[in-house]
């Protein structure tokens, strides 16, 4: 666990940091009324706790938590980035290696996007890198429908206003035509809900195939689909700025595929 000062950590940090849930998810289970101190249930996250205080989760003691981790994961097309699916779809947790530990993914890529998904232990490793403000170039691979020119992204490198909403400038690049589809390289710094989808249509194209090959300074590389591998502690420390006492002491796991 992370120092603590002498008036301690908010709660909802707290259980971010040991991996029960994001930082604004653990606020949501404890206005439910699911977590307590020292024997008390609480209903607001306007609380601090220190590593004395005895914190429960739906009645269950929190374990101390592990040091921070990220693993690199290449999402199939088909699988919906959620713990559960209302619709019965398969979910990319549920397709993980059976040795990998209760990991949260950075963002989303819905169901028929394929690519690097980041995934970790650590919620609050999870909301530094969800931030507007981290401001990390995310890039796809796009395959489009049509035989679009170079000067017709040029909306998309202004910054496209769509129904309203303002799409911050995008990164484009023209790669190569191939029969009746094109292949385009493009990077984003927000990551809205099917952003590049929404932008192209915007501009008469649509999107059949979209890859993500990098989150910031990760990249999916040779990564093969379906396969986990993580992130080195120097790397993590390095990109992330953590201290050296909070990182990873065991060494990466080999890539593995997924659960069959």
């Amino acid at each position: 666990m992370e120092n603590q000062t002498e008036k301690g950590d908010r709660i909802a940090k707290v259980l971010a940091r040991a991996g029960i849930a994001s930082r604004r998810e653990a606020e949501r289970m404890i206005e439910a009324g699911r977590v307590s101190v020292n024997g008390h249930k609480i209903d607001s996250p306007a609380l601090n706790v220190t590593a004395a205080d005895k914190i429960t989760v739906d009645g269950k003691a929190l374990a101390t938590p592990e040091p921070p981790r990220l693993w690199l994961y290449h999402k199939p097309s088909g699988l919906v980035t959620t713990a559960r699916d209302e619709k019965g779809r398969p979910t990319v947790f549920e397709k993980l290696p059976e040795d990998m530990p209760r990991v949260m993914s950075v963002g989303r890529l819905d169901l028929t996007s394929e690519g690097l998904l980041l995934l970790t232990n650590d919620g609050e490793i999870k909301r530094r890198l969800e931030l507007p403000s981290t401001g990390w170039l995310r890039k796809y691979r796009a395959r489009v429908k049509g035989t679009p020119k170079d000067e017709d992204f040029a909306p998309l490198r202004r910054g496209i206003t769509i129904d309203g909403e303002k799409f911050q400038p995008m990164e484009v690049t023209l790669d190569r035509q191939q029969g009746a589809n094109a292949w385009i390289t493009v990077g984003i710094r927000e990551g809205r809900n099917r952003e590049i989808r929404r932008a192209m249509e915007a501009i008469g194209l649509s999107v059949n195939r979209l890859i993500r090959v990098s989150y910031g300074p990760f990249r999916l590389g040779d990564l093969k689909p379906g396969a986990v591998e993580e992130v080195r502690a120097r790397v993590l420390r390095e990109q992330l700025g953590l201290d050296k006492a909070f990182q990873p002491q065991s060494k990466p796991r080999p890539k593995r595929g997924p659960r069959r």
